[in-house]
């Protein structure tokens, strides 16, 4: 199981360009790598947003924000078009680093069960040691939230 204080697991995944990012590109920075389950739904979307509103606020402390999804470089291609989105958008297909990162989860809805994402946030500290994790997350609000904990030492 994953906990604070323990290394991140590494992984290499394609952005919406298509290129390969993994987690070692980032040593030296705090990284907040945020989990949701699909790229231009409701939820989803405003989380992004919320996090592109801020988005200086987290450069500004040596912060780099990726989002990961199951969905395609070609559907976050998109999505960061349609909104403006500054950062970097992950797309884990084979569901590989959402298992690592123990976010691919049963789900429930109207009595109805599936597999699927649960949001969830990690920050992942400059030595790539995981700093903080926020299950369950509730859009409102969660990007502040994240960049307190990013600012405490």
């Amino acid at each position: 199981m994953l906990t604070e204080g323990k290394k991140a697991p590494s992984f290499k995944l394609k952005d919406q360009n298509g290129n390969d990012v993994s987690l070692k590109d980032f040593i030296g920075k705090q990284i907040v790598l945020y989990f949701y389950p699909k790229d231009d739904t409701p939820g989803c979307t405003k989380e992004a947003c919320s996090f592109r509103d801020n988005f200086p606020d987290f450069k500004d402390i040596n912060a780099v924000i990726l989002g990961v999804s199951p969905d395609s470089p070609a559907s976050h291609k998109k999505f960061i078009s349609k909104y403006n989105l500054p950062f970097t958008l992950l797309s884990d297909e084979n569901k590989e680093v959402l298992e690592k990162y123990e976010v691919w989860k049963e789900k429930n809805m109207y009595g109805k069960k599936y597999m699927g994402v649960e949001r969830t946030t990690y920050i992942i500290d400059e030595n790539g040691k995981i700093k903080k994790i926020f299950p369950k997350v509730k859009v409102d609000g969660h990007d502040k939230e994240v960049l307190e904990a990013i600012m405490k030492k």
